[in-house]
């Protein structure tokens, strides 16, 4: 392991966050002046960010807390063309009105992890729109663009992979490349921005910024990402039964969040709380070290520490507690995540199937059969045997729900409105 002079890059590398650099040596002198300003930008594509925007969202953490600067980029311009990393067909296009929506709603989560301000250290957020969609399309080509080889560019991986599979790519989707890397020459110019760090799927997009400011005059540029997120059975991490795993507490839930962390697997625990937890790494090294059944415990508290971290400390202990009722004592919980149904509706009798389609448990009656064929699903701990089943009324609890279950970790409770 490499012994750097900066807290920033000793911190990230001891706990798993580096993949590649443009220049170590560079950077870390830098970071170790705390001259070290740096962004990672978020298009606004969806309502919420996700848990892959998370841990560069803790890179930067880690950045501000080496007594650095982190920026926060809305990617308002480069949502309008759309990014074609990892895509294998066009991005469905948003409109304007949907990216300030999305805009908006994603917000708030940075707060959550950053501090804000106008410190030395405090991070500032930023929109691309506020000079993408300024450019003149001509001083662009002449200014911008003479700097890019079509050669190289059919050479990154968002371009040749779709190329090698004769798959589509339209014009807009070629150009995000160039987007982005003027995106870092501009934060150069406005906020004395050094370095970008992103996924290692972004790693040409990035290299592609650091040379545009060489050949445009900026100061050294750098470039740093982080691995992919994969969990120790090769799966692409971030992925449940409803979903993506979002920030935003309403879309997904905390007491949601909690488990996803809490059922990981035993191989990822000791990554995960690298990641994705700010304990110090003494403590860390003591859970790591637990063993057989002992392990379930350090999944509880990488479980509360990320929620803690995303949702504060109130949620990410009511989450706890609610599990501990639910699958401990086998109580019902009031907080487990809760979906209102139109009270006539049950009174008129709802099927079973869509029952469990409404809770988000399955994806379709499909499923939902299957999970009964293969005993999955329960009704108020009860197992279902048929899928012509109603619900009405009488299935109502004490407390007035109908509690939902798949597996033995996953619930939801139906309450009548």
């Amino acid at each position: 392991m490499t012994a750097f002079k900066s807290d920033f890059l000793n911190t990230l590398q001891e706990r798993g966050f580096v993949h590649q650099c443009s220049d170590f040596e560079g950077l870390d002198a830098l970071a170790a002046k705390g001259e070290a300003t740096a962004y990672v930008g978020y298009d606004c594509t969806a309502p919420s960010l996700h848990i892959g925007n998370f841990l560069t969202m803790m890179m930067l953490y880690w950045l501000q807390q080496s007594g650095n600067k982190p920026i926060t980029l809305m990617g308002g311009g480069t949502t309008m063309v759309g990014d074609p990393s990892g895509k294998d067909e066009t991005r469905a296009m948003r409109t304007v009105t949907e990216i300030e929506a999305n805009k908006a709603s994603i917000r708030g989560v940075f707060a959550k992890v950053l501090r804000y301000g106008d410190g030395h250290s405090d991070a500032i957020m930023l929109d691309n729109a506020e000079w993408l969609t300024k450019l003149n399309w001509i001083e662009m080509l002449r200014d911008i663009g003479r700097h890019f080889s079509v050669n190289r560019m059919l050479t990154m991986d968002s371009v040749r992979l779709r190329l090698e599979r004769e798959q589509e790519m339209s014009f807009i989707e070629f150009n995000y490349m160039v987007c982005q890397a003027y995106d870092f020459v501009e934060l150069s110019r406005r906020a004395g921005c050094r370095l970008q760090m992103g996924g290692s799927d972004q790693w040409g997009n990035i290299v592609n910024g650091v040379d545009l400011g060489r050949r445009m005059g900026s100061p050294q540029l750098f470039a740093l990402t982080t691995p992919l997120l994969t969990t120790a059975s090769g799966d692409k991490m971030g992925k449940t039964a409803k979903g993506a795993v979002w920030l935003n507490a309403d879309q997904f839930s905390p007491y949601d969040f909690w488990q996803y962390w809490r059922n990981v697997e035993d191989a990822d625990v000791t990554k995960f709380l690298k990641l994705f937890t700010i304990l110090p790494m003494s403590e860390i090294n003591k859970l790591a070290a637990l063993g057989g059944s002992e392990i379930n415990e350090a999944k509880k508290v990488l479980a509360t520490e990320a929620t803690a971290l995303l949702h504060g400390r109130a949620a990410a202990v009511e989450a706890a507690e609610t599990a501990r009722r639910t699958f401990e004592e086998g109580a019902l919980a009031e907080t487990l995540p809760t979906v209102e149904i139109p009270r006539g509706e049950l009174e008129a009798g709802l099927g079973v199937l869509a029952a469990f389609v409404k809770a988000e448990l399955v994806a379709s009656n499909g499923e939902a059969r299957r999970q009964i064929k293969g005993g999955g699903l329960r009704i108020n701990d009860a197992a279902v045997t048929d899928e012509k089943m109603l619900l009405t009324s009488a299935n109502l609890t004490p407390e007035g729900v109908v509690k939902l279950s798949l597996g033995k970790k996953r619930h939801v409770l139906l309450k009548p409105a």
